[in-house]
Parts: C-alpha cells; sequence; structure tokens
C-alpha cells in the first residue's frame, strides 16, 4: 500500500522484538493501494506486514484483526494477526493502530482464467459459510449509506453525462435497497475488496485472500458483485468474460447455491460493486492525501464498468 508514516529500521526492528518475531533483517514500503501504509519485513524467523492504520481506528480494527484470526481457524487460507504477551492482536507504532500478519506465499495472478476464477469463486463462497458464526458485528463502512455521503462531493469534477450517470445509479440502489426482495438476501460478513491484487497463487493453487481490511456485515451478493466486476472481465474495456463468470459462479455454488432472490438481484449487486468503486476512487482521485508511493486508480476503469454492466447484464 501506499506509505503514509516513514517506519525506520530500528523503529520497526524494536516493535517486532516486542512481538517475539525475531531480529530484523529487512524493511521495505509496499506500494500498490491507497488506505495504509504498509511494509513487508523479513525477520529470522519468518516473512511478515507490518500494516500502520491511517483510516480506520482503535474501535473499528478488532473486528477485521480477530475475523482474520477466525477465519485462519475455520481453514480459510487469510494473513493471521501476530498477537502480543497478553494476546491482544492490535498494537500502537508511532501513535497509530498496527498489526503485523504473516506474508501468505506465492504471487497475485493478473491475468486469470477459468481455473483461477473458479479457484476464487470456490473458496468466497467457503469465506462466506465461515463467517456466519462470527460473532463480531460491523457494518461494510463503504456501502449505500458511504455512498449517499460521498456522491455530492464528488459531482463537481464530472461532466454532466457522468453527474447524470452517477445520481441516476445511486437514485437506483437506494431504490434496490428499499425492496423486500433486498432485505431477504442472505447476509453475513464479506471481503469486499476481493480483487485480483488482494488473491495469491503458487503453481495454479489458491494459497489465499488478504487486505480485508473493507470488510464488513453486508449482503453475500455483493461480495460475489465486487468479485464478477474484477476476475472476470477484460479490464481495458470492462466487458465481461462470460467463461470466467461462468466458472466463478459455478465453483460458489457448489459450495453455497444462491437463493431465488439472489439470482435475481446478482445484476443489481454487479452495479453496486461497480458504482462502490467509481465513487471511492472519484474522492481517491480528486481529493487525494500526502503519501510516499501514492497512486491513485483510475475512477474511469469502474465508470465504464457499470455502463457495461447496465448494457450487458450478467444473467445466471
Amino acid at each position: 500500500m501506499a506509505v503514509f508514516t516513514e517506519v525506520s529500521f530500528d523503529e520497526a526492528a524494536a516493535f517486532l522484538r516486542f512481538l517475539n518475531l525475531g531480529q530484523l533483517h529487512n524493511i521495505k514500503g509496499a506500494a500498490g493501494g491507497i488506505e495504509n501504509t504498509n511494509y513487508f519485513v523479513d525477520t529470522d524467523q519468518g516473512q511478515y506486514v507490518l500494516t500502520l492504520f491511517e483510516r480506520l481506528t482503535f474501535e473499528q480494527l478488532p473486528f477485521y484483526l480477530h475475523l482474520m484470526q477466525h477465519l485462519a481457524t475455520c481453514g480459510i487460507p487469510v494473513p493471521n494477526p501476530v498477537a502480543d504477551a497478553k494476546g491482544k492482536l492490535l498494537h500502537r507504532l508511532k501513535g497509530k493502530p498496527a498489526a503485523v500478519v504473516n506474508k501468505l506465499r506465492g504471487h497475485s495472478e493478473l491475468a486469470p482464467t477459468p481455473a483461477h476464477c473458479a479457484s476464487v469463486g470456490d473458496m468466497l463462497a467457503r469465506l462466506h459459510l465461515a463467517g456466519l458464526d462470527y460473532p463480531r458485528q460491523q457494518p461494510n463502512l463503504r456501502g449505500l449509506d458511504w455512498w449517499n455521503e460521498t456522491v455530492p462531493v464528488v459531482l463537481a469534477h464530472l461532466t454532466p453525462e457522468q453527474r447524470s450517470l452517477i445520481l441516476g445509479e445511486l437514485a437506483y440502489q437506494n431504490h434496490i435497497a428499499a425492496s423486500s426482495s433486498y432485505r431477504s438476501l442472505p447476509r453475513g460478513v464479506v471481503h469486499a475488496d476481493l480483487f485480483r491484487d488482494n488473491v495469491m497463487f503458487e503453481n495454479g493453487e489458491l494459497t489465499g485472500f488478504f487486505d480485508f481490511y473493507f470488510a464488513g456485515v453486508d449482503t453475500l451478493l455483493f461480495d460475489i458483485g465486487i468479485c464478477l466486476n474484477d476476475w472476470c472481465i477484460d479490464l481495458e474495456s470492462g466487458k465481461l468474460d462470460t467463461a470466467r463468470a461462468d466458472a466463478f459462479m459455478a465453483a460458489y455454488q457448489k459450495v453455497r447455491p444462491l437463493t431465488a432472490q439472489e439470482r435475481t438481484l446478482l445484476p443489481a449487486l454487479q452495479r453496486a460493486g461497480a458504482l462502490r468503486f467509481w465513487v471511492s476512487r472519484l474522492w481517491d482521485f480528486h481529493l487525494p492525501r500526502d503519501a510516499s508511493m501514492l497512486k491513485p486508480h483510475d475512477p474511469g476503469h469502474f465508470e465504464r464498468v457499470l455502463r457495461e454492466r447496465l448494457a450487458h447484464p450478467y444473467l445466471l
């Protein structure tokens, strides 16, 4: 992720010793995202990721850290937070909330095949089932309420055509959310950011999901829509790759079949996923924060994805 808070070698070394993770050999800032400060750290005991949280608070973070611990205990391949001598998963470094997790093996698959998509669909369904008995509750903080708050903030940066599109879609999503069909959708823990760069593979095997810091309780279908909008599209055009989408959905439904309401509302929740990331990318692009290595994503990508989902909905 982007580096907002600089951590020196000596500061990191002391912090890792406090967590009984051995002697620090190497520390490297991680680029690629825009929410938190992340460092890859290598010690004589292993490889880890050190995160300082720039937006999430000490009150919010236990939900995410204990969720990862819960999923790891259930056999879902996710980073497991490191506890201190008192068993606490959330720490403090340079006055900010901090955590350390084990680094997953493998690499991100940025050109996925239907087989990769099937692996992700299978594991996402297993994650959803494993999360059903997770006791902590926290809403999706980038859900509908956040869209309603943020769209008016970014409107000044849009063309008249874009303003019409985003306001029309926001009105549609508010209408869907008020419907009885939407209220009957299965709900539970969702990753809410399961893009290609948040999944690891090694020799074709899925080795883990990571970056759970957008997770929350929402409709499980919202998670599916987000995945279809990234894993199963042509990145240049936003057009859906039906072979990849079919592989993803078939694998998912072998583990957790969709309800009738979910099948009906799948196109709407794909649109919701596209709107969510168009809004957040507009916000990050036009209202950026200062950070070393910060690379805001192109907001136009998810505008194209939304237009594609409107013109060519994926139906089961």
